[in-house]
């Protein structure tokens, strides 16, 4: 099976995928964007979240036919380049990222937050991350950095 999609603004095409390949393997071994985790492959723990046609989803919940001409953003595709994203920068410089195997679904979940809602309160940080499980923290360093980035992007 052929599968042509946009990712991270850029043309890709996947020759010879299997029918039920998930998009988060055709993203990490197919084409090499190994930032989204394949931890639990059920959709419960948010660490493969990606933007699929500007709505986040679990990749390892979506077929890869699914995504055929369609766009996906990964958290290396949130980044400007060699710059860091402000959600980015804040998750490194609070000491979010722990083991980091939950941080780039994190991220993608705080920058689809913070897209929607740039000023949210903890309620609404705590809400918009609940999809996404951390294993090394108690999530405060998290909170942090959202509201770090938050204040960032607002400048």
């Amino acid at each position: 099976m052929r599968i042509a999609l946009n990712v991270n603004g850029e043309p890709r095409e996947v020759v010879a995928a299997w029918e039920g390949e998930s998009l988060l393997f055709v993203l990490r071994e197919r084409l090499g964007l190994p930032g989204s985790k394949n931890a639990c492959e059920q959709g419960e723990c948010g660490s493969c979240t990606v933007y699929l046609d500007g709505v986040p989803v679990c990749a390892c919940l979506v077929l890869a036919a699914q995504a055929d001409g369609r766009e996906v953003l990964t958290v290396e595709g949130i980044a400007a380049g060699d710059e860091l994203h402000p959600v980015q920068r804040a998750f490194v410089e609070c000491g979010a990222v722990q083991c980091g195997f939950c941080t780039p679904g994190l991220v993608v979940a705080a920058h689809a937050l913070l897209e929607a809602n740039p000023d949210p309160g903890d309620g609404e940080i705590r809400e918009a991350l609940a999809g996404n499980v951390c294993r090394c923290t108690g999530y405060e360093k998290i909170l942090e950095a959202v509201r770090v980035a938050s204040a960032e992007m607002s400048r």
